[in-house]
């Protein structure tokens, strides 16, 4: 068997129904699909049986341990010769595989990562933060399918790697945030060729409303610091953009009370910026108004988690 779909799910049965009714559409057949429940009060036993005649299914329940942990429980108990790891929240085109294997042939890796994009059924909300998580104004367009890059750090929502590799580098580590980041920093580290594939993109979902989204990445600016300490290597100046952001707008807001309203400006040619390109790229002026407060979202979770976990420790 070519590839094992391995999906960790907690508490997000109807996001699971939309995976699976994606996965059944795929051009490229030779796959199983392995579910994983992390210990869910929501299960999704039951959604899983109705595709159990559509695809090579396997569902299964365990205590709740986290992603990375079942992720590797799910590739104990896979047979494919690549591994293919998805979030829930996604939803992927009928020639993901296809893509996937296309690039397979044309040129040699161990682990690979697509981007994301929104689907246009999702909500302006999630529309928003899909700009805010892909826009060059917020994450420099990397998650988006930027290629021009000196390393590409596949994430655990749109990733594949090669099993022996995986087994090699020993899986994901039982870490709850920063575990993709973690894995792919052990892949470079052990000398193994990691690439984007930018065809093969999924649809992602994310948070529903801003407070969870902004919870989301603050434990992601939490993480990097945690990284950058166990791989000091790794670090580089980019790193330290969102702090400087949160920084950076609150002087300019003390400084446009206190001294001169034109202080303010940096801060509207942002935001324009944003709103523009926003509109530009998802044709919504909805959207493109939520995308401000999303990157705000996006900057402010991720610096203001970076700046706490430094004075942790």
């Amino acid at each position: 068997m070519r590839y094992s779909v391995i999906v960790p799910v907690y508490n997000r049965p109807a996001e699971v129904d939309e995976l699976l009714g994606s996965l059944c559409k795929q051009t490229l057949k030779d796959f199983e699909v392995i579910v994983v429940e992390d210990g869910s009060t929501e299960k999704s036993d039951t959604i899983c049986n109705q595709y159990k005649d559509r695809l090579d299914l396997k569902y299964y329940y365990k205590e709740n341990t986290g992603p990375g942990p079942s992720r590797n429980y799910g590739a104990e108990r896979s047979n494919g010769e690549w591994l293919i790891i998805l979030d829930s929240d996604v939803i992927v085109p009928d020639d993901y595989l296809e893509n996937i294997q296309k690039e397979l042939d044309r040129e040699h890796c161990d682990a690979f990562g697509g981007p994301d994009r929104a689907h246009e059924s999702f909500s302006p909300i999630q529309k928003a933060i899909n700009y805010s998580m892909t826009s060059f104004f917020t994450t420099g367009g990397i998650r988006g399918g930027k290629q021009k890059m000196d390393k590409f750090y596949p994430r655990s929502f749109n990733m594949g790697i090669y099993r022996n590799v995986f087994k090699r580098v020993g899986g994901f580590d039982n870490i709850r945030y920063g575990e993709d980041i973690d894995l792919s920093t052990r892949l470079f580290e052990a000398g193994y060729i990691c690439r984007l594939f930018p065809d093969a993109y999924v649809y992602h979902k994310r948070r529903v409303k801003f407070s969870s989204f902004f919870k989301q990445v603050k434990h992601s600016g939490e993480a990097c610091v945690m990284l950058k300490r166990r791989y000091p290597d790794t670090f580089k100046l980019v790193h330290l953009l969102p702090a400087v952001f949160v920084l950076g707008n609150l002087l300019l807001v003390l400084l446009a009370i206190f001294h001169s309203w034109l202080w303010i400006i940096p801060i509207l040619i942002y935001i324009l910026s944003v709103f523009i390109d926003s509109l530009i790229k998802n044709k919504s002026l909805k959207v493109a108004l939520l995308s401000i407060p999303a990157a705000y979202c996006q900057l402010f979770g991720y610096g203001l988690g970076f700046i706490q976990n430094i004075f942790k420790h």
